[in-house]
């Protein structure tokens, strides 16, 4: 059985690996005035964030159009006997019940759209273990119990520099923005329940990072296999600097670093910084 694996572009895995893992990519989009710009493909991340500065105002960001689904999955279906569909959190972004709603179209193959309820490189944890499911044969109602297994120690936490982004975006409530910008709380962020919520508040981002790692500490602590990811928002040395710390104090975690492009970055900012893992 050939299952061909799909995700949009907020998983952010490099080009290279999705080329080696067979892996399809579609694209969300992010609106500068009147121009769109599919990001991954017309957008890089480090594009993007000088395209920030340059502008007076932030951009918009949008889900893929449903004929690029349709376009790509009845492609794959003249090939592949499944297609599995792993699409970031439903509760930040239509693109999931686009991918959803596409699947039950396509007559030539069967499609599982599959709702990560995460985003960026954690949400890539789920691609590239199915991905590589798919290379070795294994069959889609395999992999899809594999996802819905890792889903259960998958964890991210992140803290942000401003948190009007989050909040102009619809991710965040008015009140929640206001009071952790009038009190300088740098708060630990999380998905729960597919939505991004305040996990604690904390004065400062030094405090708000060792809580995360604290965090990372308690669910090492019973010394199984473990996989991590640190996330950043153009913050490529300090994110490398913080890895390199975390390896040296957990050495039987394996850690990777990430980055938020440009349809995360619009709704967290420049400076963000994150922290994701799972068991393995």
């Amino acid at each position: 059985m050939r299952t061909a694996i799909v995700t949009d572009s907020t998983a952010y895995i490099p080009e290279h690996i999705r080329a080696e893992l067979h892996i399809h990519m579609v694209p969300l989009n992010v609106v500068f005035g009147q121009a769109s710009y599919q990001e991954e493909e017309e957008l890089t991340a480090e594009q993007f964030y000088i395209k920030v500065r340059e502008q007076d105002e932030l951009p918009k960001t949008s889900q893929p159009a449903i004929g690029r689904f349709v376009e790509l999955f009845e492609q794959l279906g003249e090939e592949y006997d499944a297609i599995i569909s792993i699409h970031l959190s439903s509760g930040i972004s239509g693109t999931y019940q686009t991918a959803a709603t596409v699947a039950g179209m396509i007559e030539n193959t069967r499609v599982y759209a599959y709702d990560s309820e995460i985003s960026c490189a954690v949400q890539g944890f789920y691609v590239i273990e199915a991905a590589r499911m798919a290379l070795a044969g294994k069959p889609a109602e395999d992999i899809l119990a594999r996802l819905d297994e890792m889903k259960q120690t998958m964890k991210a936490y992140f803290v942000v520099d401003d948190l009007h982004h989050l909040q102009r975006g619809g991710r965040l409530s008015s009140a929640q923005a206001f009071l952790g910008s009038l009190l300088q709380v740098k708060p630990v962020l999380h998905f729960e329940n597919k939505v991004i919520v305040p996990f604690e508040k904390i004065r400062t981002r030094k405090k708000a990072m060792k809580r995360i790692v604290d965090l990372l500490g308690e669910a090492a602590a019973d010394g199984e296999p473990m996989e991590a990811v640190v996330i950043h928002a153009n913050r490529e040395a300090e994110a490398e600097e913080w890895r390199q710390e975390l390896q040296a104090q957990f050495p039987r975690i394996t850690f990777h670093t990430g980055y938020f492009g440009a349809v995360i970055g619009t709704h967290l900012g420049e400076g963000a910084l994150g922290l994701g893992w799972y068991k393995q």
